[in-house]
């Protein structure tokens, strides 16, 4: 990891004027993370044409086939395999950033487009406005009007929508509860099984570059939050954002302690209890 810095940022823009940032996708055999000859001639042809362009990041990504340890590993030596092969022959950001999402995100019906890696880059025509395609250096600073709350309920989402699909179809100030988020009894350490919740959420936020999020913290079963531990769970899930690349100037925290139930408390059970014990994203700009 020393012959290269770590990448901050990854994702790609969805405005029209802003898109500016390329892709160009190189796919595995199942279990390899070296390219079989046509990919290889496929990633070589790429290569020739493109020695003037500037690679931003390489992303990797898994079939849901092995465990899930098994797969972040073979995400990260593909990632490790296409680095290698444009190292020396295309430029690279200083700040660049391998990043491996394994089988921790949106999988395909066909097994073969999720055994893949991305090489994410720009174009020379658009070297001067790198920042702000990245959403480093943003063109015109605006601080955004505190937005009406849209509880998700209200927004209807498909059932069964993953987080990005919600993203895409939420408006600013759409509330989005972050499912299968655990942290240990009165603390704000996030338990393993947190992972694939927190990944999904870093991959939202990567190919997401203009969006900009609260994370709001609130507890359960007791009269008042006297440690502050939903702010604290709030700040532990930002920390982790900013510890895989996110700017952290885009995230916001706050906790609600349980001010916010949605059953009275006491709860009735385990179920309200999980209901008012939860941790949710309010976009505050996209």
């Amino acid at each position: 990891m020393n012959m290269r810095k770590l990448l901050l940022f990854l994702g790609f823009l969805l405005g029209c004027t802003l898109q500016a940032q390329e892709q160009f996708v190189v796919f595995f055999d199942s279990g390899k993370f070296e390219t079989n000859p046509k990919e290889t001639q496929k990633l070589n042809e790429w290569i020739q044409t493109h020695k003037e362009v500037k690679i931003l990041a390489i992303q990797g990504y898994t079939d849901e086939d092995g465990s899930s340890g098994y797969n972040d590993t073979l995400s990260r030596k593909r990632v490790d395999f296409i680095f290698k092969q444009v190292q020396g022959k295309v430029a690279t950001r200083e700040d660049y950033k391998a990043h491996s999402f394994g089988e921790n995100f949106a999988q395909s019906k066909n097994k073969a487009e999720n055994r893949r890696a991305t090489i994410l880059f720009i174009l020379p025509k658009d070297f001067a406005r790198e920042n702000e395609i990245l959403g480093i250096q943003p063109a015109e600073p605006v601080k955004p009007a505190e937005p009406e709350i849209i509880e998700e309920e209200a927004m209807h989402f498909p059932e069964n929508a993953t987080l990005e699909q919600k993203i895409q179809l939420a408006r600013v100030g759409t509330l989005i509860r972050l499912k299968d988020i655990n942290f240990y009894v009165n603390t704000f350490a996030v338990m393993p099984s947190s992972k694939n919740s927190v990944d999904q959420l870093v991959n939202v936020l990567f190919n997401n570059p203009k969006l900009h999020i609260e994370i709001q913290g609130h507890i359960c079963c007791v009269s008042k939050d006297y440690k502050n531990l939903s702010l604290d769970r709030a700040r532990q899930i930002k920390r982790i954002l900013v510890s895989e690349g996110i700017n952290p100037e885009r995230i916001t925290v706050k906790g609600f302690g349980v001010s916010k139930p949605k059953f009275p408390i006491p709860e009735k059970s385990e179920e309200e209890a999980a209901q008012n014990r939860r941790v949710e994203i309010l976009i505050t700009q996209k």
